[in-house]
Order: C-alpha cells, then sequence, then structure tokens
C-alpha cells in the first residue's frame, strides 16, 4: 500500500472513531433478525400528529432481473442530456439498469406519483445546491430517500424528505421534539442536508462514498474501506464478500447508489421515457415568517382564510395546531397572505393561553377528568390536542392550556394602551365630535384612533380625552412607495444566507411590496447572498 494511501486510510480511521455514533440511519447486518425502533418523539406525537406516513415499499425493492427494455429506454439509458445540469460520473453498472427497468416498468405509477410530489421543492433545492456550490445531481437523493415525502417515518426512526435520524438531524440544527419535528420541514431539511452531504464529501473525497455513507453512515462505511483498501463504492462493493459479516455492507447501502444513479438517469431522460416533464415555475412561492411561543396555529390558518389541512401542507414540522411554548418558529405561507398573518400575530389573540404543560395520562384519567381538574373547557382541550374521538391511553402525553385565554390577554393589553393614551392625550372630545370626523379632520384613519386609544367601540363621551398620533412624514410609515424614495434614506443592504423579503421587510420596517417595487421584483424572483436590495428607510 502506498504511503499516501495509508495516511489517508489512519486519518479517515480517526474520524470515523469520532463520527461512529452519527450514523444516518440506524441499520443491522444481514444475518441479524430486523429490529423495529421508534423514535420516542414520534410514539408520543401519534395521537395529534395526523398525516404522518410510512415510506413507500418502492423504495425498499431489489428489483431481480433486468427489465427487457425497448429501444427507446435503451437509448435513455445510456443518455446524459437533461434539463438541469449533472456533474457526476455515470456509472452502468447490472444494478443500475435493474432499476432503472424496475422504475420505467413495475414501479412507474410510484415514481410518476414521486414527481408530481417533488415538483414544488426541486426549484428550491437545485437553489441551496448551487448556492453551495453542489452538484445538481444530488436534488435526485429525496427520490431515492423518501419519493420527496415531507411526512414519511421510517421503521428505523428516520423522517422527511431528506429522511434524518433524530440524532443526526438535531446534529444538524433541526429540533426534534413533541411539539415540532423540523426533519419534515423541506426548507430547513434541505439546508441541513447540504451541510451533512458536505461534509461527507470532505471526509471521503467523493461524492459516491459520500451517498453510501449518507445511507449507512460514515463509519460503517470508513471501516469498510480500511478493511478492504477499496478506492471507490463501485470497488467497496466488488470487495464487500471480504469482510466479516459485522463489516459487510448490507444489500440496501449495495443498491443505494445505483438506485440514485437510475433515478438520475430517468430524469434526464423524462419525455423520451413518456413522464411529464417537470414544471420549474410550479415552485412553492412560500414566504417564512417567525411565530412567537405558543401561537394559536388554527386560529392563524383561519385568519389566512386556509383550512388547516393546506395551512399543514405548508408547514408539516407542526406536531400541534399550537406552536412550542416560549421559542421562536418559522411559519410557511404565500406571499399574498403575509400581510393577514402579520397582523394577526401582532395581536393578543395570536397567543389564547398563558403558556402550556405536558401532563402524562393515568389510568382511570379521562377528557372530562382533565379538562375539570384543570379548568379548561372539554372542547379546548381536545381542540388543542387534535383529540377527533373520546379516546385517550395511559401513558400517552397531552397539551394542558394555562389559564387567562385570548380576553384576558386582550383587556390587559387594551387597559394598557388606554393609560398610555390618557398620559398622551392631546384632544378633548366636543360636542357632535364622532370619531370619522376627528380622524377626517387629522388625516388619520378611524381605525389608528381605535388601536392608538385602545378604544373597542366608536363610541365618544363630551370631555374625554384622545390621543391623535403625529401622521406627518417623519413620525408615521408613508405607504406610497414613491414618497418613500423621495423622502426617506436609501441603504443598499447586502443579502445573507437565510434572508428572505419578509425578513428584510420586517427588519426595515417597510412593505414587501415596497420592497419589490423599489427592485423590480416579482412573486418569482429569487434573491441569493451577495445580492445588494434597495431599501428606503426614514
Amino acid at each position: 500500500m502506498s504511503r499516501p494511501k495509508l495516511f489517508r486510510l489512519i486519518a479517515l480511521l480517526a474520524l470515523f472513531l469520532i463520527f461512529s455514533g452519527c450514523a444516518h440511519k440506524t441499520v443491522t447486518s444481514e444475518s441479524e433478525p430486523e429490529v423495529l425502533f421508534t423514535d420516542n418523539s414520534t410514539a408520543e406525537a401519534d395521537y395529534t400528529d395526523a398525516g404522518v406516513e410510512t415510506l413507500d415499499p418502492e423504495l425498499e425493492a431489489v428489483p431481480a432481473e433486468p427489465q427487457e427494455l425497448t429501444p427507446e429506454e435503451q437509448k435513455a439509458l445510456l443518455s446524459s442530456s437533461c434539463g438541469i445540469n449533472f456533474d457526476l460520473d455515470v456509472h452502468d453498472t447490472k444494478e443500475v439498469q435493474q432499476h432503472f427497468g424496475y422504475f420505467t416498468h413495475k414501479a412507474r405509477k410510484t415514481f410518476t406519483n414521486w414527481l408530481k410530489r417533488a415538483e414544488p421543492f426541486l426549484p428550491y433545492v437545485r437553489e441551496v445546491l448551487s448556492q453551495n456550490d453542489m452538484p445538481q445531481d444530488l436534488a435526485m437523493l429525496p427520490f431515492a430517500e423518501s419519493g420527496y415525502n415531507s411526512m414519511a417515518y421510517s421503521r428505523a426512526g428516520a423522517a422527511g424528505m431528506w429522511q434524518f435520524m433524530p440524532y443526526t438531524g438535531r446534529k444538524y440544527g433541526l429540533r426534534v421534539n413533541w411539539w415540532v419535528d423540523e426533519r419534515r420541514d423541506p426548507h430547513k431539511a434541505t439546508l441541513a442536508a447540504v451541510e451533512y452531504l458536505k461534509v461527507l464529501h470532505e471526509m471521503f473525497g467523493d461524492w459516491y462514498l459520500a451517498l453510501a455513507a449518507y445511507n449507512a453512515g460514515e463509519g460503517k462505511i470508513g471501516r469498510a474501506l480500511e478493511k478492504t483498501g477499496a478506492e471507490d463504492f463501485f470497488d467497496l462493493t466488488q470487495k464487500n464478500h471480504q469482510l466479516s459479516r459485522k463489516y459487510r455492507l448490507r444489500a440496501e447501502t449495495k443498491n443505494y447508489v445505483p438506485k440514485f444513479i437510475a433515478i438520475s438517469k430517468i430524469f434526464k431522460n423524462l419525455e423520451p421515457l413518456g413522464f411529464e416533464k417537470i414544471n420549474w415555475e410550479n415552485g412553492l412561492e412560500v414566504e417564512s415568517i417567525k411565530v412567537p411561543g405558543g401561537t394559536d396555529l388554527l386560529a392563524l390558518a383561519k385568519s389566512c382564510d386556509m383550512k388547516w389541512s393546506d395551512f399543514h401542507k405548508l408547514n408539516p414540522h407542526f406536531r400541534r395546531q399550537v406552536s412550542p411554548p416560549d421559542v421562536v418558529t418559522n411559519a410557511y405561507l404565500p406571499l399574498r397572505l403575509m400581510a393577514k398573518a402579520s397582523s394577526y400575530l401582532e395581536s393578543p389573540r395570536s397567543r389564547p393561553f398563558a403558556g402550556y404543560k405536558r401532563y402524562k395520562v393515568r389510568s382511570g384519567d379521562s377528557w372530562n377528568r382533565i379538562a375539570r381538574n384543570n379548568r379548561v373547557p372539554v372542547d379546548v382541550l381536545k381542540s388543542v390536542n387534535n383529540a377527533r374521538s373520546n379516546l385517550i391511553r395511559p401513558g400517552q402525553f397531552v397539551m394542558i392550556p394555562g389559564k387567562g385565554g385570548a380576553d384576558f390577554f386582550d383587556t390587559r393589553e387594551v387597559t394598557k394602551t388606554r393609560r398610555t393614551a390618557q398620559n398622551r392625550a392631546n384632544y378633548k372630545v366636543r360636542n357632535g365630535d364622532t370619531l370619522w370626523d376627528i380622524a377626517s379632520r387629522y388625516s388619520v384613519s378611524v381605525n389608528t384612533l381605535k388601536r392608538s386609544n385602545g378604544l373597542r367601540t366608536s363610541k365618544l363621551k363630551i370631555g374625554q380625552k384622545i390621543f391623535i398620533p403625529d401622521n406627518s412624514a417623519q413620525s408615521t410609515k408613508i405607504s406610497n412607495a414613491k414618497a418613500e424614495n423621495v423622502n426617506n434614506q436609501l441603504v443598499q443592504y447586502k443579502v445573507r444566507r437565510g434572508d428572505n423579503l419578509y425578513g428584510i421587510a420586517r427588519r426595515f420596517g417597510v412593505k414587501v411590496s415596497s420592497l419589490m417595487e423599489w427592485n423590480r421584483l416579482n412573486s418569482k424572483s429569487i434573491i441569493r447572498p451577495g445580492d445588494s436590495i434597495k431599501v428606503y428607510v426614514q
């Protein structure tokens, strides 16, 4: 063995000792009985976490003999033309041909469903890969992992589009708990997967070995390389028989890279193979919005005129209809609904209860008993926990909202506003005055007057003192974008990683629509780190 190769293997072995506990999947050797592992966070969610799915069986299938291909399919198998740039070397092996034939014939319907499921996410995944100078081919990985299913859980406990195990997900910044599972967040999970793949590629110096490690764990692949002296993934599979049962690669891992290559080949030739081509304009047009802890997500959806099912499709990471208490999370909404969502989140009604506590159901408990003991209406308790029946099991965890509903928060906020308005009062109500008259006289809206004075109704009393906010350009936001250009200062903001238009607008206290007008952007525009954005601020 050459000295450079020996040094490389020693360095890899040291890394594997560090990372051996960080495997992406929990695997067993082929000789051992399969042990089904259930992540506790998933088990706790069974009762209220609706929509969880298992992986499609086609993902685990190992095709037998190669399918007989038509001349057009033979041509596609050897072709490399496609709609996006593919950078990885193509290997044609028996296993690649088997998977190619399987997905174009026996599992064709399933593959068609995967394409439809992937279409909203592919533009975003491609953009993230491009921003990180990663091969475009890696956009095919979620096909091999989950069929691009954000709600999928494996029997081993992996979850989401990228099938992160709980430990690895947390390691790369994804929250996995009773409230949320960010492995199911297509946006955050994609960023985490790209970081993880980057680490694996730096470790092995080869993308196919990195993919094998993504499936089996870096420790497994590293030890196999060290013991066989293999040069690459395909060499490793040829020498796999040299390994003892303990270190031998499982059939799943040996077939993983060929399956990935076959999927890539099919994707490159969708139309010649009779599949519908991907419409790259159908990507999800959403923006993220910060959601304070304890937010009523069901009410947030209603405030945006959305059904809960539609809201949850965009936000599959939420496992409850309330966001985690004391933690700010992200929600994704169509750009056109951002104003409604922002208005609701600024209202005290977005947090209808004074915190929550987790309660472990005991023997003899019922929804009525728990509700009565904690002085919470039973319908509210069941709604918060998304309970569709009266069934409740000992050992199950439920959320119990604290005392003090929305009216309590609303009243407290109104009282505070009225007290502040009294101290700043600059107008005394006269005989014949109405809110509309005063608002019109001082060029403010009726809603602004009511909000500034904590008024629930439009009724006024003679002699009542109210506060009229200054409506000059120096003290209020100017809604007209052209006026802002004239009266405000221009700031050239450099886009950072993770930025979006809504976040930038919120940071500077301006409207998203104004940002778009100043920078000649539309709802389909993409901003990237390093871009310069014009912002007119006061």
